[in-house]
């Protein structure tokens, strides 16, 4: 009895790893420890460590900084990682940091939206997001008992833009990190800007109307009150509200980082010492580095395949990229198991083969030296329409073929360049006072749906041009960078270009699941860019169209990986308004952020499909 008594006692560790985490697992597994971390210059940075109890083995360290708080606040109250796939991370004995970043919440100094890398540090005083994550780990792995000396690194959004910058801190400790849809470059492509047209439901809701802009004096656990709004329709909002010095009057004086948005119009070095990816290069060859984005994440899906292609070109580390089907942070299940988005359905939860497939073993490889990373393959992409995994040996894959899609006059599109010797093209108005919206129906705040979303709204308008092939009689896959090719004359001095490409389904199609919308010939949005038109020639110096001269206006979409399936058509829409997720463009060559109700005037923008003047989209027609 005794014998069979030492054996039940010896297997209830086993026992207890082994069952699902849930909160009083984790309570009884871990404990909870909040306290200060010096940091060089002396400013200290508020941190909770959630350690195990058990001393049985040393633990690797998983850590990720964040602007947004490491609440709940007390040694009591316990943060919940066991609601996603973090609870595989409690029963492999992770040690898990979470800590306030400096000047948010309750660490101490001033805070700095995407503080720059300084490649040029002198004294304890020079500090960025690198030192502060350098000083941590280097306390954590000095005072915490048992750690391995192993530390990772990861964050989703703004976290994932401190993920990276953990990269640059060549902390010894530091073996792995994974900026997930990471914050990388606010003029170019992600939350603010995109190709400097400044994203405007976005920012005013993240620094305004959420209040993460206002000012927090001292430490402290207690958020800012969100600002009413006069009426919860956003397109009503914001055009009511009109100019961009009429919305700023509700930041007052007290909102840094919008004056600066309004003071820096144009890509100047405000902006460029902003741009991480300028600084990867600094990553030792020993950190390995996971980058992991949405296909359709509206938020920062330009950060995500841009530092994954800035690292690969600058640095020499161990270095993989995994994009899914997912909105923003729904690989760590985000309301969702990725199995859909809005109306279109993956077939598979893909968040869940994500985290079994890639992270965790990642993680597990780099921290613990458990299991191999060879698996994981340079790049892991999940290719819509096709609804399949594609593990690939680089990015763009090397079998694709930059191939021209051509506008053709009325509304087709084809490969085939334009044969007219003549000048046609296609003409709408763009009118400031009714600007396209980019959604159907009433929205309040930016939805992420709208990434998928069904095109017929807007097709339907006259200032939308729309373009569409034949029906396919193969599958075409597309793999890697989408170009916008325009040739346009504009009545004014300037404007917006919006390209959309959309997959048309059958008119018989239905996923046979008692579908909740209608499927039958849905105008799925696959990819959606935005140009200002100022830009085409350079970010840094904006130049006036000339009226009524026929101009290139070339830009990059996010990179695709999508199969339009046989049955199937392509379409192209085009506009120059994409309300309110954009800010109206006045069509007049002025300061856009300190423009008057007067300056905005309607304009006749053509779109012109000859052989002379041949508008395209180049797609990466994967082989």
């Amino acid at each position: 009895m005794k014998q069979l008594y030492g054996i039940l006692l010896a297997l209830l560790p086993v026992f207890s790893h082994a069952q699902a985490p849930d909160s009083t697992w984790f309570r009884n597994q871990y404990t909870k420890q909040e306290l200060y971390i010096p940091m060089r210059d002396g400013t200290r940075l508020f941190t909770s460590i959630y350690a195990p109890k058990s001393a049985s083995e040393k633990h690797p360290i998983l850590m990720s900084r964040t602007p947004y708080s490491c609440a709940p606040y007390g040694e009591t109250a316990y943060r919940n990682f066991w609601s996603n796939h973090y609870k595989e991370y409690l029963k492999e004995g992770y040690i898990l940091v979470v800590q306030d970043v400096r000047g948010r919440w309750m660490s101490e100094g001033t805070f700095e939206d995407v503080r720059p890398f300084n490649p040029a540090k002198k004294s304890k005083t020079d500090i960025d997001e690198a030192t502060d994550t350098y000083d941590t780990i280097d306390w954590l792995i000095k005072n915490l008992p048992n750690n391995n000396e192993k530390v990772g690194v990861f964050g989703i959004s703004y976290p994932g833009f401190y993920a990276t910058m953990a990269a640059l801190s060549n902390h010894p400790a530091l073996k792995a990190v994974s900026p997930q849809a990471p914050v990388t470059e606010w003029f170019l492509g992600d939350d603010f800007h995109h190709n400097g047209a400044l994203m405007l439901m976005d920012a005013f809701n993240f620094y305004i109307r959420r209040g993460f802009g206002m000012p927090r004096p001292k430490p402290t656990t207690l958020g800012p009150k969100p600002m009413a709004v006069s009426t919860m329709d956003s397109y009503e909002f914001f055009l009511r509200n009109g100019t961009l010095p009429k919305l700023t009057q509700f930041a007052g004086d007290s909102v840094r980082f919008w004056k600066d948005l309004m003071a820096h119009p144009n890509y100047d070095t405000f902006w460029k010492s902003r741009n991480v990816r300028n600084y990867v290069s600094n990553i030792a060859p020993e950190t390995a580095t996971l980058i992991v984005g949405g296909l359709f994440d509206a938020e920062d899906c330009y950060g995500a395949w841009n530092t994954y292609k800035a690292i690969e070109g600058k640095a020499r580390n161990t270095n993989k990229i995994i994009m899914g089907p997912w909105f923003h942070g729904q690989w760590a299940g985000r309301g969702s198991d990725g199995s859909s988005l809005g109306n279109v359905q993956f077939g598979s939860p893909t968040s869940t083969w994500y985290a079994t497939n890639v992270e965790i073993p990642f993680f597990n490889y780099y921290l613990k030296g458990k299991g191999s990373a060879d698996p994981i393959k340079e790049a892991t992409v999940f290719f819509t329409g096709e609804n399949q995994w594609h593990q690939l040996e680089k990015w763009p894959p090397a079998n694709t073929t930059e191939t021209a899609l051509y506008l053709q006059p009325s509304g087709s599109l084809s490969f085939t360049k334009p044969a007219s010797p003549a000048d046609p093209f296609t003409a709408y108005v763009s009118d400031p006072a009714k600007p396209v919206p980019y959604a159907e129906g009433i929205k309040s705040l930016r939805t992420r749906e709208y990434m998928t979303d069904d095109q017929r709204f807007a097709a339907t308008r006259p200032d939308v041009l729309v373009f569409q092939t034949e029906v396919l009689k193969e599958d075409l896959t597309l793999a890697g960078p989408l170009t916008a090719d325009l040739q346009v004359s504009i009545s004014g001095t300037d404007a917006d270009f919006v390209v959309k490409l959309i997959d048309i389904f059958p008119d018989d199609f239905d996923y046979g699941k008692g579908d909740k919308y209608i499927m039958n010939g849905y105008q799925m949005l696959v990819r959606g860019e935005v140009m200002r038109g100022r830009f085409r020639n350079s970010f840094e110096q904006p130049v006036a169209f000339v009226p009524d001269q026929v101009t290139t206006v070339r830009y990059a979409l996010p990179d695709i990986a999508h199969t339009f399936k046989k049955g199937h058509r392509l379409m192209v829409q085009i506009q120059s308004s994409w309300f309110p997720l954009v800010d109206r463009n006045p069509q007049k060559f002025v300061d856009i952020y300190h423009a008057k109700d007067a300056d905005f005037q309607k304009a006749t923008i053509k779109i012109h499909h000859s052989a002379k003047a041949a508008s395209r989209i180049l797609l990466p027609v994967l082989k």
